[in-house]
């Protein structure tokens, strides 16, 4: 079993442990209630497990017993009691686009279906669709998922989806409609004449994010071609690597105990010093001194291999600032 840098396995390899554990029947009516990424992480942990030893297995299964202890019926069946909680306080009218923005994609099993499917296979299903209905679904997806999706595309194609993306705001019903038609009325749908907040400037920048590095120069330069003023405020949205500098000491920690060693090495090795530094300073010093004597047994590595690590960080970054474990400072989160 590799271990995190701290010392200790990481999370996804705490989940994996206890899942294995459970054998194949019980865990795999878990893994059901889990997202494709989710379902994806685990999986690759669950496939590098070797060698556990008998007390990280018993630490792992305290943990969890300790953690289900503390639990309590709060937050089951949350999407209705929310809904209509919001409607009582609100008003019909009031409540619907804040229900839109808490719930969004409740009844969208269409577009949920996409997430499981490889970018490939995504870009195939609306290669020939309208670019409106290309924008909607790269919108609606994970960043880095629809940064993938976008890489299947020619430089014009690619344009046009991002220009569309950051000029979304809602999605009209007959534009629904549409979409429900392409993914074969799996997707629900909603009857109502309200719209749903979908897409913008931040949702480009996001997905910008996850873009190889080489086709997002030439990406933003296009945009900058058509629209200077946004990109550069699809440029001040973007959260790259050199931005972790802003995020607190005890995020950090959080991101770190995330990450493998290796990526952590590769990502370190095209990275500032003072980026370094902030890393070295939330470690242990004996885990500190190990990745300085890591890095310089390293060696060169291409350019390419530095980026996905880093990439790679980001999307645990951005992940748990998506929980609300870790706040993100600098260009990729506004601060009230």
């Amino acid at each position: 079993m590799s271990e995190a840098v701290a010392g200790d396995i990481s999370s996804i390899q705490k989940a994996a442990v206890l899942l294995m554990s459970l054998g194949e029947s019980d865990a795999a009516q878990i893994l059901k209630h889990m997202g494709p990424k989710e379902v994806q992480r685990i999986g690759q942990a669950m496939a590098q497990l070797a060698n556990v030893q008998r007390h990280q297995v018993e630490k792992v299964l305290d943990e969890f017993l300790i953690l289900v202890g503390d639990q309590t019926g709060l937050g089951l069946g949350a999407d209705g009691y929310i809904r209509n909680m919001l409607k009582e306080a609100l008003g019909e009218e009031k409540a619907g686009s804040l229900i839109d923005r808490i719930l969004l994609g409740g009844n969208t099993t269409g577009l949920d279906t996409l997430k499981w499917m490889e970018p490939r296979a995504v870009a195939d299903v609306i290669r020939y669709e309208h670019p409106q209905i290309q924008a909607i679904v790269i919108s609606y997806l994970d960043p880095d998922q629809a940064a993938d999706i976008l890489s299947n595309f020619d430089e014009r194609v690619r344009l046009d989806i991002v220009l569309r993306v950051a000029a979304l705001e809602t999605v009209q019903p007959a534009a629904l409609q549409e979409l429900n038609n392409i993914l074969e009325r799996q997707f629900s749908g909603n009857n109502s004449t309200k719209s749903t907040t979908i897409g913008g400037v931040r949702t480009a920048a996001n997905i910008m994010n996850f873009i190889d590095s080489s086709v997002e120069a030439e990406l933003m330069e296009s945009i900058r071609d058509v629209d200077e003023d946004l990109a550069g405020s699809i440029q001040d949205l973007m959260f790259v690597f050199d931005n972790l500098l802003d995020v607190d000491d005890r995020g950090i920690q959080a991101i770190l105990r995330e990450v493998e060693s290796e990526t952590l090495i590769l990502a370190l090795k095209g990275a500032d010093p003072d980026m370094q530094e902030k890393v070295y300073k939330n470690m242990s010093s004996r885990a500190a001194d190990m990745l300085k004597d890591d890095l310089e047994a390293k060696g060169p590595v291409r350019v390419s291999e530095v980026e996905v690590a880093q990439k790679e960080i980001l999307a645990i970054a951005r992940r748990l600032a998506d929980n609300g474990e870790i706040v993100l400072g600098g260009g990729g989160e506004q601060m009230v």
